[in-house]
This record gives C-alpha cells, sequence and structure tokens, in this order.
C-alpha cells in the first residue's frame, strides 16, 4: 500500500543535509565469516525493501515541500567491490560517507566487499538516508537482511511477507506536553538556553587546522576495536565509578583535546559535547528497532575542565547533566529545534558545533550465526563533513568486543591530528584501572 506524506521538519532537514553537505547519512559496517553469494543478497534485498515501507519510498520535491513518494522508486542498488585487501573496506566506507544519496531514487544503497586474501570472509556495508534511519535501527536491518539469506538459502520458501506499518512523523509520536502553545514556549526557552549557554560559556574546540567551503569538506573514518577482555574492564570502571559507558566516553573525549588545546598560561579549558541518545524506549509505546525512523536525539553539556579535573568527575557530571535533560523533557523538544540549529550550522559553516560529539548504541543485541554465515563483527557511522573542528566518535558493542569508530571533517582536522588523538584515547582507556586520569594524561 502506498505511503505518500510530506516530511516532518527533522526528516526534511535530514534531506537538506544530504544534498547539501553530504551529511549525516548512516553507514553500518558487517564483517561476515561464510560464502556471501550476490544472487541470494540481491533477493533479501528485495525482500526487506517490500517489508519496509519507507525503503520503498524516494523523496521528491514539490510546491516548496519535501514528500515521501512510493511511486517510482528504483531497487536498492547492490554493488561489488572486488580485489580488497584486509583493511581497505575502511576506504569503501570513505566513499560512501562522501556521496550523496540519490533521493529522488532510493533512500538505502549496498556495498559488498569479499576480501581478496580469505575467501570466506566480506564487508556487507549499508548507506541509509538518515531521515529514515538511525544508528539502532541501521544495525536491526543487517541482521534482518541476513536472516532472510539464510532462510533463502536453507531451502524455506518465503510464501507470505508481512509489510510493516509505517510510522507517523516524528513529531506526532512524542508526548502530548512538546505540542501546542505550551509545547512552542517550551521550544522556544530552549533555544534560548542553548543560546545563552554557548555564549556564556563560549566552549573551546579543536577549530580549523584549514578551512574550505560545504561543498570541499570531506569525511573520513578511523577505526578501532577494544578487546572484550579490555571493553569489560572498562565497562566495570565505569559502573565502580557511578557513571555510564556514554558519560565516560564524552568524558575521555573532552579530556583528549582539552590537553591538546590548552595553553601553558591556561589554568582551564571551557568544552561542550554533544551526546546522541535513544527516544524509541522512551516513547509511549515505545517503538521497535526493526522500525526504520530517525528515532534518536541528543543533548549539549558544557564544562570547564581544570587542570586536576579527573576523568570520572566529568564523566559523573555529564551523567547527571543528562539526566536532567531526561527528566525535563528536552530530549523530546531537541528534536522539534534540530532544524533552527542545522540551519545554523549551513549559514555559518565557519562555526564548530561543539567539541566533541558521542553516539554510543551499546551492547548490540541480534544474533551472531545465520545458518552457515556467522557475523563476527558490526559497527556504524555517520558522515560529518559539514561539522568541522570536532572530535566525532560512534560506539558499537557486540559479542564483548567495542567497536569505535571516530569520523572527522577534512581539511579541517587532518589525518595525523585525528590518529594522534584517537590513539590517546585508547591509550587512556587502557590505563582506566590504575590512576585517575587528568588533563597532562596518565
Amino acid at each position: 500500500m502506498p505511503d505518500n506524506r510530506q516530511l516532518s521538519s527533522l526528516e526534511a532537514a535530514m534531506e537538506i543535509l544530504n544534498s547539501r553537505a553530504k551529511t549525516w547519512n548512516l553507514v553500518t559496517i558487517s564483517r561476515i565469516n561464510g560464502n556471501l553469494q550476490e544472487a541470494v543478497l540481491r533477493q533479501a534485498l528485495d525482500i526487506i525493501q517490500y517489508r519496509h515501507p519507507r525503503l520503498n519510498s524516494r523523496i521528491i520535491h514539490f510546491r516548496n515541500r519535501f514528500h515521501f513518494l512510493t511511486a517510482g522508486t528504483k531497487k536498492i542498488r547492490l554493488q561489488i567491490v572486488h580485489n580488497l585487501d584486509e583493511e581497505q573496506w575502511q576506504e569503501v566506507v570513505n566513499q560512501e560517507m562522501n556521496q550523496a544519496i540519490d533521493s529522488s531514487k532510493c533512500l538505502m544503497r549496498v556495498v559488498l566487499v569479499p576480501i581478496k586474501s580469505q575467501p570466506k570472509i566480506s564487508y556487507l556495508i549499508t548507506t541509509l538516508h538518515h531521515a529514515i534511519s538511525d544508528g539502532l535501527s541501521s544495525i536491526q536491518l543487517h541482521s534482518e537482511i541476513l536472516t532472510y539469506y539464510q532462510r533463502l538459502t536453507s531451502g524455506h520458501t518465503i510464501q507470505k511477507l508481512t509489510t510493516l506499518e509505517p510510522l507517523p512523523p516524528i513529531e506526532k509520536l512524542l508526548p502530548k506536553h512538546t505540542q501546542g502553545w505550551k509545547g512552542n514556549i517550551n521550544r522556544f526557552l530552549l533555544l534560548l538556553k542553548l543560546g545563552f549557554q554557548k555564549l556564556y560559556n563560549q566552549p573551546q574546540t579543536l577549530g580549523f587546522e584549514k578551512n574550505a567551503p560545504i561543498h570541499k569538506r570531506s569525511s573520513e573514518i578511523i577505526h578501532r576495536q577494544l578487546h572484550p577482555d579490555l571493553t569489560e574492564k572498562f565497562l566495570q570502571s565505569c559502573q565502580q565509578e557511578n557513571t555510564t559507558v556514554q558519560s565516560a566516553l564524552c568524558a575521555l573525549l573532552m579530556l583528549t583535546v582539552a590537553r591538546k588545546i590548552i595553553k601553558a598560561n591556561q589554568k582551564s579549558v571551557r568544552v561542550n559535547c554533544l551526546s546522541y541518545l535513544d527516544l524509541r524506549r522512551r516513547l509511549q509505546p515505545a517503538i521497535s528497532e526493526e522500525n526504520l525512523a530517525v528515532l534518536a536525539t541528543s543533548m549539549m553539556g558544557f564544562h570547564t575542565i581544570k587542570r586536576n579535573t579527573s576523568l570520572w568527575e566529568i564523566a559523573r557530571k555529564v551523567k547527571q547533566n543528562l539526566e536532567v535533560g531526561i527528566k525535563h523533557g528536552d530530549i523530546f523538544n531537541i528534536v522539534l529545534i534540530a532544524k533552527y540549529l542545522i540551519n545554523f550550522c549551513l549559514i555559518f559553516p565557519q562555526q564548530v558545533a561543539a567539541t566533541v560529539s558521542v553516539s554510543n548504541i551499546g551492547n548490540v543485541k541480534i544474533p551472531k550465526t545465520y545458518g552457515e554465515l556467522e557475523l563476527e563483527e558490526i559497527s556504524f557511522a555517520s558522515s560529518h563533513s559539514l561539522y568541522a573542528g570536532m572530535f566525532v566518535i560512534h560506539v558499537a558493542t557486540f559479542q564483548g568486543k567495542m567497536l569505535l569508530n571516530f569520523v572527522f571533517s577534512q581539511p579541517s582536522i587532518s589525518r595525523e591530528t585525528m590518529e594522534e588523538m584517537v590513539n590517546q584515547v585508547i591509550s587512556s582507556i587502557f590505563n582506566l584501572s590504575s590512576n585517575t586520569l587528568h588533563i597532562r594524561g596518565t
């Protein structure tokens, strides 16, 4: 059944970012052990496109508005890239992050990368328009693709497919207190508060090693992994210090930037952190992860880091600020003002949105085995070419292993600078159990 409707303000903002800045489209990466056949994968993609209304949609611009339209939607594009070595999947991810989605045709594309030196290892890389997906649902979609692949190869006849019920625009899913005149007042006050906090705190950032107009910026990824033993040790440290992994990562990144930018005569550095949070379980009723939609929100926290500030002190403050924002309903209102914040970044591209940005979806609860296929790793990232000068991380934990994708915008941050800071973050995690981390290092 056709599900044509106008895009919500947030969805429309995602389309503007896609077309103008190649930004925030979601790239999800699976490392798969097994003989992944192109023909069967093609069938599995056709099935998931039928099941998900938004995958069977495209976006058109009509009468000054963006609309989802089902008629004329093309098949999900599947590309096979041969003769690549093990680490070269990251080059494919870089290419995907820097290529806008042709939303007039389809809102998803797929690349399969068989590894030349390991015949049974492949990387499945999907790129989804952020107007129809978030990190959680993009990960769940990989599991669904592999599930249908397993059914097809095992000889099971897929007789009847159920199309998922299309979700309404996110504004209609939010609590009633975000709507009407009261909701308008709350959103206006939140905008004022954020503006005042940024003017008052004036957070420092990495800034620009080299500035460039939006169309000449590009995203790159640096991938790191934590061994399961180290991952467990990190989780236990967070629990013992009465904080969360999200908050600890925010503190780690802010401290890393602070160490880099602090001057000899400075006693402290003011920084801020953009934390991304899941809305699905906070809605009534809760929305399943299998429903493709942009159901993530963000919170901005401002912090002053002194030379003797510890990691755990900052982490607990981040946690406290997030809890206050959740309690006051800011996590819902921020969704409704996101378009204004995005427009500001487009109008003033020389401004740095935040010092650091952290998106952690936590423990990925999908199966590891799909018949003869084994899912060894899965992670995600979004392109950030517009958001120059930010230290950005996307985190997922699968089968006890934490996978970290650091994304940066060039030429504002060089790869050399980013790799130096990434190595400091990983080194700091190793050292967490011995001494408290300070601004001067461990």
